[in-house]
């Protein structure tokens, strides 16, 4: 999953870099039983860092090297020192001749909220003391505030206006400098720099309203759901915390045998929340203020325009063909579904929602012996970290190094800190490593941007800085982090977003790495969950921790079966939640409760019951950072399997077509349409604007030819499951291999 900045003319996004080649061989004594043979960045990984090794004792340089960042109060510090040059840079840019460096100065504008506002972005919800937590959400609601009225401020606007209606100014803009003015001018027109004074303000305050009540709902959706304990039978007690007198939900238990179990987690937990649901209704209504008062039909007109998908009737199209591909084959994924549970439990056979996972679970386990726990020996975490050290050393020439974290640098101890290296650029960046469970930290693996990459006036390359944040078990006294098959194919997933944004090395910030429309975004991460699936890559990196014995190819073979085991259903799943998005983002006032709305669409397009008093949208959190876009991650594997077909399916280390890969796709960031990224994919022919919103192919009978590929679940964000596609009008059909 990508997190997402503020939005905006100077909306905070993703990207990282760094210098100083380091490893980290020495982090503490191996584990007992362990293999000893890890490369420095495997044995980073492998064991536990020690206090000594984290300099307790050195001076306290603040969270992420950021000086000011070694106490809570320090954001203040930042915020005042980030406003101060706002103010420098408003000024230079409405005194500034019109010309190129009118672009250098609003994203040196950007840039300095941006650092300020995406680092901020991240500790609100990670830092393990609240007292950071609370003093970054500040700087952001501050930041935000500030970012949404230069998105109105009349005098900047008209200085980048000078130079786009000048068309002999414009034609000698080189095209990365023209896009970003473009993109800068478009974030202004829809906060609505157009209107009069007066609507302008009613702007400002509804995209600070928003801003409000999207935290509010993120909060919300994550809260456990608390019971007293005498409603529940006494003998599913144990499968739940228990708090005095009453048990606690947090999730919804969906892997547990007990169909009881989880019958009772999906009730308690999706129990409708009065405050939540008065919260999300006032967010789609602020949405839909917003976007009809800056001149948009509705909230999903503007938020799709500048994506590939341009308009909600084209996302629309794309679903509904996509469902029609997937219909059959789902209602035979049910009914084998059915009769598991039939076999199961005779006296309860009906299939509820609850179901669906542990169910399709139990069908690839009978039929291919895939137990995760035969699985996790091979996939410890510091063999597949050497697994992508490996793979990005092939394809583009680029090895990942520990590096030692200095004293008050990261936020928890077992926080690991990568330098990105090519042989040839040297250092491209640093990724800090948040990959595992603690109190507090929210079950969701995410991406997220702490410094985006620039070329600097003095010449000098800002280089980005990322945190990858997983919920990985920790290592035990007798093993390493040991991971399933799905957090594995999470691991590569996220390590895609985050070589996008090492890759992305543009001019501007404001385009750099992942800053680019949300449905190009994901490609890259869900591209490489095709590496993290193909035997020719897993055998370079799965090999048992305490044996070195590499995963025999026969156990490869039956996961790679097993992922065609009810893929359908796991993907029209998608199609519901993306549905559900565009109606929920679509012409207000709504025909009646979010509730209902979500009822009528789960019972069209997904054929499970709506379970009554249940409130399933209060739990989805992509509606903040994925509003009107959460059919990205559908059409993103459609672009991802062109790119994997004609790219890298014959060879998935070939160097040539890795930097090919780099240079037309990758390199860009935002910093070009992503329909000519599309169109230029490396290696393969065009994809027609048209094409997009045709119907999927889907073709289910066998794996990729040649090579035994199992296709996996992206399991991030909530279970987004389903495989990579193709669109129709791209030379005929592309396999999509389900899982």
């Amino acid at each position: 999953m990508l997190s997402q900045g503020l939005s905006g003319v100077l909306a905070a996004r993703a990207a990282a870099l760094l210098p100083r080649r380091a490893c980290l061989g020495l982090l503490g004594a191996g584990l007992r039983g362990v293999s000893t043979s890890w490369s420095p960045v495997g044995a980073a990984f492998n064991v536990k860092p020690q206090g000594s090794r984290l300099d307790l004792f050195g001076e306290r340089r603040g969270l992420f090297g950021v000086p000011e960042l070694s106490a809570p109060e320090g954001f203040r510090v930042a915020q005042e020192n980030a406003l101060r040059k706002t103010d420098q840079l408003v000024a230079r840019a409405c005194s500034t001749p019109p010309g190129p460096q009118t672009v250098r100065i609003f994203d040196e504008l950007s840039d300095a909220l941006c650092r300020v506002a995406d680092l901020a972005d991240f500790v609100k919800i990670a830092h393990p003391e609240p007292a950071f937590r609370e003093a970054a959400e500040e700087a952001c609601r501050s930041i935000g505030t500030v970012v949404e009225k230069l998105n109105t401020n009349v005098e900047l606007y008209q200085s980048l206006q000078r130079l786009l209606a000048d068309e002999k100014l414009v034609g000698s803009l080189d095209a990365e400098t023209r896009r970003v003015a473009e993109l800068f001018m478009f974030d202004f027109e829809i906060s609505g720099i157009h209107l009069d004074k007066e609507e302008r303000r009613r702007a400002v305050d509804l995209n600070v309203r928003i801003l409000d009540l999207s935290s509010t709902f993120l909060m919300g959706a994550n809260l456990p759901t608390k019971i007293e304990k005498h409603l529940l039978p006494e003998h599913i007690h144990q499968n739940f915390v228990l708090a005095g007198d009453h048990i606690v939900v947090d999730g919804l238990h969906a892997e547990a045998p007990d169909d009881l179990v989880r019958e009772a987690a999906y009730k308690i937990f999706l129990y409708p929340n009065a405050g939540q649901l008065r919260c999300l209704e006032e967010l789609l209504r602020s949405r839909d203020r917003l976007a009809r008062l800056v001149g948009y039909p509705t909230y999903s007109h503007r938020a799709l325009r500048g994506t590939i998908a341009q308009t909600p009737e084209t996302v629309m199209e794309f679903l509904e063909k996509l469902s029609d591909k997937l219909s059959e084959r789902t209602v035979k994924d049910f009914e084998m579904m059915r009769g598991m549970k039939m076999k199961l439990n005779p006296q309860n056979s009906e299939l509820m929602p609850w179901d669906p996972p542990y169910y399709s679970g139990v069908l690839r386990a009978e039929r291919y012996n895939i137990e995760p726990s035969i699985y996790c020996p091979f996939f410890s975490l510091g063999a597949c970290m050497e697994g992508l050290s490996v793979l990005f050393h092939s394809l583009f020439g680029i090895s990942l190094f520990a590096e030692p974290p200095a004293k008050g640098e990261v936020w928890c101890e077992d926080v690991r800190k990568l330098a990105v290296v090519h042989d040839a650029e040297g250092l491209l960046g640093h990724i800090y490593c948040d990959f595992f469970q603690r109190a507090g930290k929210p079950h969701q693996d995410c991406h997220f941007t702490i410094r985006g990459g620039r070329l600097k006036e003095d010449g000098d390359y800002q280089l980005p800085v990322v945190v990858l944040m997983l919920s990985l078990p920790p290592s035990s006294r007798s093993a390493p982090t040991l991971l399933t098959p799905g957090m594995m194919e999470n691991l590569f997933h996220e390590m895609g977003h985050a070589m996008h944004s090492m890759l992305g090395r543009t001019r501007y910030q404001h385009t750099t790495g992942t800053r680019c429309p949300t449905d190009f975004a994901e490609v890259p991460s869900v591209l490489m969950e095709y590496f993290a699936n193909d035997y020719r890559v897993v055998s370079q990196f799965a090999r048992h921790y305490r044996t070195g014995q590499a995963m025999p190819r026969n156990m490869v073979s039956r996961l790679c079966e097993s992922k065609k085991v009810c893929a359908a259903a796991d993907m029209q799943l998608q199609v519901f939640y993306a549905a559900l998005d565009q109606t929920y983002h679509g012409r207000h006032p709504l025909s009646s409760s979010t509730t209902a709305l979500l009822q009528e669409a789960q019972e069209r397009l997904y054929g499970l019951p709506y379970v009554p008093n249940t409130a399933w949208q209060l739990r989805f959190s992509h509606l903040v950072g994925y509003g009107a876009k959460y059919y990205s991650y559908l059409m993103s594997r459609a672009v991802a399997s062109m790119v994997w077909k004609e790219c890298f399916l014959q060879d998935p280390f070939d160097r040539a077509t890795g930097e090919r890969y780099r240079r037309e796709m990758l390199a860009h960031g935002g910093a070009r349409e992503p329909m000519l990224l599309v169109q230029g994919k490396p290696g393969g022919a065009g994809l027609s604007e048209g094409s997009v919103g045709h119907a999927l192919a889907y073709q289910q009978g066998e794996c990729a030819p040649s090579t035994k590929l199992f296709h996996v679940a992206c399991a991030r964000c909530f279970g987004c499951r389903g495989d990579a596609s193709a669109l129709l009008g791209l030379r005929g059909s592309v396999p999509l291999y389900p899982q």
